[in-house]
């Protein structure tokens, strides 16, 4: 089996973007070039690696597995870039990065200190905002870059000229419920009795619950409103409901009372680095860019607990 890994970034905009239109879009190419790629990946490797339904496409068994590879060789891919991107000559300045709290916590906050050692003359400066206001700081020059969250079936917004958006970290949405809920092998979310939380309007994981309830035809109103996840996760291990979270927001961390869900079509969460580029961007900026693709790459997710 002779596959050309350059045909591996088609797979894997198809089964980020949910289709092959979507997909498309996303690269820059015609549907029926994204069409054509695939054929071709098919063709190399023997196997059926999406079926076309109604809503879409859906990865096969061997689909899965090549996109695992494909992630795979993202990451080391982001890893090297990063490396490359070292200048000889440390940085020096301040790096002003807007975040949210769960991407704060897993790859900013822990790589903080080796990255001061790496780099002793370049400093950085945290601002945990909602996104809006985010975005209104990164405009206004006030900020040098966000980390932005999105239910990854939201469509990518058009951007201001010199602006780029960096995908970081797709991550699986989970659906925790109070652990003294008595679940069948087959979790039917339709079907429980549990109230959903709800969350401020705006936020990725409010967009992925109302997706989520829309498909399961589910219209019984929400109870109370958290903006924070870890509000979310009291609230369930108090028996209040069950809520929609990021793989991120369990991860090294212990949940008591709270049983985490693998729910098949929750969907993702995709976390990106948007900045300004070009000319008159400083160098510490660029390598400041690098190390949290860097960290992000280096996260791995198979230690969420409760």
């Amino acid at each position: 089996m002779r596959i050309d890994p350059r045909r591996l970034r088609f797979l894997l905009a198809i089964s980020r973007e949910g289709g092959v239109l979507a997909a498309a879009d996303e690269l820059g190419l015609t549907p029926s070039a994204v069409s054509q790629q695939l054929a071709r990946l098919e063709s190399e490797t023997g196997f059926a690696l999406v079926t076309r339904t109604t809503h879409g496409v859906l990865l096969t068994e061997a689909g899965h597995a090549l996109v695992e590879a494909a992630e795979e060789i993202e990451r080391a891919l982001n890893l090297v870039r990063a490396k490359l991107l070292e200048d000889e000559i440390d940085p020096v300045g301040t790096v002003r990065i807007g975040i949210f709290q769960t991407f704060l916590r897993v790859a900013l906050a822990p790589n903080l200190p080796e990255w001061k050692r790496r780099h002793p003359r370049l400093r950085f400066e945290v601002y945990e905002e909602d996104q809006e206001e985010l975005l209104r700081m990164l405009r206004s020059g006030d900020l040098d870059m966000v980390t932005l969250e999105f239910d990854a079936q939201q469509a990518s917004p058009r951007l201001p000229k010199n602006m780029t958006e960096t995908p970081l970290l797709d991550e699986p949405w989970r659906l925790v419920v109070p652990s003294n809920v008595a679940l069948l092998d087959t979790v039917d979310i339709g079907r429980l009795s549990l109230p959903w939380l709800g969350l401020v309007s705006g936020a990725a994981g409010a967009e992925a619950t109302h997706r989520v309830r829309r498909a399961l035809n589910i219209s019984t109103p929400m109870v109370h409103t958290y903006q924070d996840i870890q509000t979310a996760l009291a609230l369930v291990g108090a028996g209040e409901g069950m809520a929609l979270v990021p793989s991120l927001a369990l991860l090294d961390v212990s949940h008591p009372n709270i049983s985490p869900l693998e729910v098949p079509g929750l969907g993702t969460r995709r976390i990106v680095l948007r900045r300004f580029e070009g000319r008159g961007v400083p160098e510490a900026v660029d390598v400041a860019a690098s190390l949290i693709r860097e960290a992000a790459a280096a996260v791995s997710l198979d230690h969420a607990v409760v």
